[in-house]
């Protein structure tokens, strides 16, 4: 008894040791032992993170995202210097974040650079392509926002949706050329929102943040966690109802990306960078039309259930709604970045689940009909991807 308590003490003692002895030497490090990294010189840092158009004044975000302390030294608007105030005063220390306000009466609609310099002499600077008034949150903002999701989100889908029947009537190997269609479709999809992040990374995030590595990050967990989270759920239901559960998940894949689309929509609207025309909603609908068709296709041998049809395209839609709310109103890169990954780890998981489901033919994966549907797959969603 006693043996098998010092043993246990032993493996304790094991694990516990590399951690304190870690921990000694980052302390050192930081104390007695600082020297020792001072070598080379600092330079400051910071993220312009938001820019809001009020009346007569312009108000910027900052954080200083580097390795030393500063303080804003002064503020300028297309080159040329204005006192301005700062909330809650003018020194950073790394990742605080501070309020510029600078009066200003600026013209709606022109372009205007803001820049910041701070205490040795560095400026920093960021560009708006158009100025438009900051959007306060309101009944009217918001509802113009869920129009928006709708016509890009739920509608495109319910319509995509409506190809149940004309599926549902395909022979075997046609059948089997549209369900490996749908995992062409969402493999687009998948790449299209990691482009997307790494695109939010390289213009609006901080290289202190390694926006890549946590785009890396966040695909490979979310993946992993809904891998397993499909699978329990497939495991518990009976085989008829399988095609149902890859259904329902391609339909939360789907609705996770478009949260990420209608969080770029919101913010692209709220930072005055695009004006949605009618040619945009077209775009939209047509590219997010097939998206309906990935959630018809593992359902197309089972009898027509409506409701749960109905239910599975709200799924799919009506986070873009959500997503246009969130980036309209509170825009975060990070947390645009968070979702995009987000949605591009569920998709890739529910492409495994489709082709685990192909694979079980007799063909295989290793088939004309699959190889031209993937190919076919990611083509038509190039293409309709041209008209966003």
């Amino acid at each position: 008894m006693e043996s098998a308590k010092t043993s246990k003490a032993k493996v304790l003692a094991a694990g516990i040791i590399p951690i304190v002895l870690l921990a000694a030497m980052i302390l050192y490090l930081f104390g007695p032992g600082a020297d020792l990294l001072n070598f080379g010189i600092p330079l400051p840092d910071i993220s312009i993170e938001r820019i809001e158009f009020v009346k007569s004044e312009i108000q910027v975000t900052v954080r200083n995202t580097g390795p030393i302390d500063l303080s804003i030294a002064q503020a300028d608007v297309n080159d040329r210097i204005y006192p301005a105030a700062i909330e809650p005063d003018a020194h950073l220390s790394r990742f605080e974040t501070a309020l510029v306000r600078i009066p200003f009466e600026w013209n709606e609609a022109e372009p205007y650079e803001i820049g910041l310099t701070v205490n040795d002499g560095t400026r920093f600077a960021q560009s708006v392509e158009a100025a438009a008034p900051a959007m306060k949150p309101s009944i009217e903002l918001a509802s113009y926002f869920a129009v928006i999701g709708t016509y890009v989100g739920i509608i495109p889908v319910m319509i995509g949706l409506l190809w149940f029947p004309f599926i549902a009537k395909m022979s075997p190997a046609k059948y089997k050329f549209f369900l490996a269609l749908t995992a062409g479709l969402l493999i687009f999809l998948g790449i299209d929102a990691i482009e997307e992040g790494f695109e939010i990374s390289a213009e609006r995030l901080s290289g202190a943040f390694n926006g890549q590595l946590l785009i890396a990050t966040v695909v490979v967990g979310s993946f992993v966690g809904l891998y397993y989270t499909a699978e329990k759920l497939v495991s518990r239901v009976s085989s008829a109802s399988k095609s149902v559960a890859i259904a329902l998940m391609v339909a939360i894949g789907i609705g996770l990306h478009n949260l990420g689309e209608g969080l770029a929509i919101g913010a692209a609207i709220g930072l005055g960078e695009v004006a949605l025309s009618t040619f945009l909603i077209i775009g939209f609908t047509i590219h997010n039309t097939t998206e309906g068709l990935a959630i018809a296709a593992p359902m197309a041998r089972q009898k027509p259930m409506i409701k749960k049809l109905a239910l599975m395209g709200f799924i799919a839609g009506a986070p873009a709604i959500l997503g246009a709310w969130v980036g309209g109103f509170q825009y975060s890169p990070i947390m645009a970045i968070i979702f995009l990954s987000v949605g591009a780890g569920a998709i890739f998981q529910v492409v495994v689940a489709i082709l685990k489901w192909i694979k079980q033919d007799e063909q295989g994966l290793l088939s004309a009909p699959t190889a031209a549907g993937i190919a076919v797959g990611m083509i038509i969603m190039y293409l309709t991807s041209i008209l966003v």
